[in-house]
Order: C-alpha cells, then sequence, then structure tokens
C-alpha cells in the first residue's frame, strides 16, 4: 500500500488558514459536491460576488478548489486530488449536518439543483421526439449498455472520460467503476441536462466541462478509460477526435467506441445532421493504430427488425499499446528504444 501523502508544516499551516474561516468552510462544503458558479454562490451564502470572489481566489491559492471556464461563465469545485483537498475532506466529515447555516446552504443549493434541472428538462423535452425516432431504428439503450458494460469489464479504473457526453448516461452507467470522471460536451444545453442528471443521482465525483473533442481542455495522459459513444457519426474529422482521445489515455489505457456499422439510411443526414454513415471495422482499425491503439474486441449489435431498425450498433474495445510497451521499459531500455526511432 502506496504511504499515505502529507503536507510540510508550511503547507499544512497555508491549508489551515485558507480552510479555516467560516465563509471559506461553507463555500468547501459546497463544492465539494458539485460545479457552482460566482453567481450560484453568491446567491446560496448571500454574499456580494467581489467578496465570494476574494474567497475563492485564497481556496485557489492552497490548491483546494480547482477553476475552469464554459464560456462567459467560471465554474468552481473542490480539488479532486491533494493532502490538503484530503484534510479539507476530513475536516468536513466533522460537520454538523444539523448546523443551521450549513442546513440552509444545503437546503438552497437543492432549490439551485431544482431549477437547473428544470430548465435542463425543457430542453430535454423539446428534443425528445427526434431522439425517440432515432432509436426506433437500432437495438435498444439497455441492450447497448449492456454490452458496453460486458465490454469494459469489472475492474476498477481510477479516471473515467466521456466526450461527446450528451445527458452524462456513461458517467452514470459506470459510475461504481471510476474514481473520478469527466464529462466533456460542446453544448451547453447538453451540459446543464449532464449536470441535472448527476445531481439527481447523487454522484459527486464527476464533473461536467465545456470542450471541444478536437481539442481537449485537459493534460495528457490523465484517464484510464476514454468512452466515446455516439459523436463520431457527427464529425467531419472523427480520426482526429480519436486522435485527441489517445492523448488522454494513460498507460494501457483503453478507448471505447459505440457507433454506427455502415449503413444506408440517408435521411440522417439531414434529418439528424448525421455527416458519416457508419463506420467499417478496418477504417476504425486503421485510424486507432495510427494513434498507437490496438483493438482488442468488436462486438456487432443487430437491429431489431420487429421496430423497424435499420442500424447496427458496433463497440470497438482498444488499449494504449504503445505507451505500454514504454512504460515496462527499464530507463536504460528506453533510451536504446528512443535511439531506434530516430
Amino acid at each position: 500500500m502506496a504511504a499515505k501523502q502529507g503536507l510540510g508544516l508550511d503547507n499544512l499551516v497555508d491549508v489551515l488558514k485558507a480552510a479555516g474561516e467560516s465563509t471559506r468552510m461553507r463555500l468547501l462544503a459546497l463544492l465539494a459536491v458539485g460545479d457552482l458558479t460566482v453567481t450560484d454562490l453568491t446567491e446560496i451564502l448571500g454574499q456580494s460576488q467581489p467578496r465570494i470572489s476574494r474567497h475563492l481566489k485564497l481556496l485557489a491559492e492552497v490548491s483546494l478548489i480547482d477553476r475552469y471556464q464554459e464560456g462567459a461563465w467560471a465554474y468552481f469545485r473542490l480539488t479532486a486530488e491533494g493532502a490538503g483537498v484530503a484534510l479539507v475532506r476530513d475536516l468536513l466529515s466533522f460537520a454538523d449536518p444539523g448546523d443551521a447555516v450549513l442546513a440552509r446552504d444545503a437546503a438552497r443549493l437543492s432549490t439551485l439543483k431544482q431549477s437547473r434541472s428544470e430548465k435542463a428538462q425543457a430542453y430535454f423535452s423539446r428534443n425528445a421526439a427526434g431522439w425517440d425516432e432515432l432509436r426506433r431504428l437500432h437495438v435498444s439503450e439497455a441492450d447497448v449498455e449492456t454490452a458496453l458494460k460486458q465490454v469494459v469489464g469489472p475492474d476498477p479504473v481510477d479516471g473515467l472520460l466521456d466526450l461527446g457526453t450528451g445527458t452524462g448516461r456513461i458517467l452514470q452507467l459506470f459510475e461504481g467503476l471510476y474514481r473520478r470522471g469527466v464529462g466533456v460536451d460542446a453544448s451547453r444545453d447538453m451540459l446543464a441536462v449532464a449536470r441535472s442528471n448527476l445531481d439527481r443521482a447523487g454522484i459527486t465525483k464527476a464533473s461536467i466541462r465545456h470542450g471541444d473533442i478536437f481539442n481537449l481542455p485537459l493534460d495528457d495522459h490523465q484517464f484510464d478509460l476514454v468512452v466515446i459513444h455516439q459523436v463520431l457519426h457527427f464529425l467531419q474529422q472523427p480520426e482526429a477526435a480519436i486522435a485527441e482521445a489517445a492523448r488522454m489515455l494513460s498507460a494501457g489505457g483503453r478507448l471505447a467506441i459505440i457507433d454506427f456499422a455502415p449503413h444506408s439510411v440517408e435521411h440522417l443526414r439531414d434529418e439528424h445532421a448525421h455527416l458519416r454513415l457508419g463506420f467499417s471495422r478496418q477504417t476504425m482499425a486503421e485510424w486507432l493504430d495510427k494513434v498507437g491503439l490496438r483493438v482488442e474486441q468488436i462486438v456487432d449489435l443487430a437491429p431489431e427488425q420487429d421496430r423497424g431498425g435499420q442500424l447496427t450498433v458496433t463497440i470497438w474495445l482498444a488499449r494504449n499499446h504503445r505507451q505500454v510497451v514504454l512504460a515496462d521499459l527499464t530507463p536504460g531500455d528506453r533510451t536504446v528504444a528512443a535511439a531506434g526511432r530516430t
């Protein structure tokens, strides 16, 4: 078992100074259970925006919270890693949930989440008819999810990245598998739906980010499992998205792609903005091999003919083989290998 990460005396004092103030402790308690904006926090705490921003700056300076931009909005959440955050979580565990101030904050947060949920559901309802029409063309989502879980397997992963997260369903489906999850989507409407669904499911170890699938706002090699679920057929350059996904994979990490096999349902181009009418096994294997990923498993799910199905759903699972090889080499062997590539 790895030794518990500790803090030097100066860092320990800095963390305790930053957290040891009532407003900042309230902020940490709120940010431990979800992503919130300064506006959200001012509404919950009933304090001015400059005051809240100043407290957030102090917490960020000791790496207790993360800040990320989503258009004109900046979101904050408790940092996922680090001894300082571990200490803060321990401190929060001693807080009395019946404390009047904390209980009022929790109630206001609940009201805020309910408002989010209503807005998200309104968007979802406006688009549900089109999605239902598409679902009738292929095997049920339940069958796809069952097959995907079988392909991925039961072994836990440290980090899960869901690209084109949509409703956040993948983050919910694998909630028991990952320690930290991130969902990325280009649609702010869908991000609102995903956040609402995670709130409703009580999932706090996953965060939602606005981002471009071709230029992700994330560091390299941070995820053991990356999922691209029914996204590639919307893209002009799906192979570029696969390359970006490969960049995210840790040594030995896996990429799961769920999309359609080649088909001839032309009306999907105009009615559902599909740019690609499915992908062949050979094409997908070539794209994956080009970025150092080796296909380990392919599963085809035939359409349900009794429902008028016309689309076969395919699941590809590939592993970051190139990095596994390098990770297994000794430092001396890595030098030799590098020399051999020049």
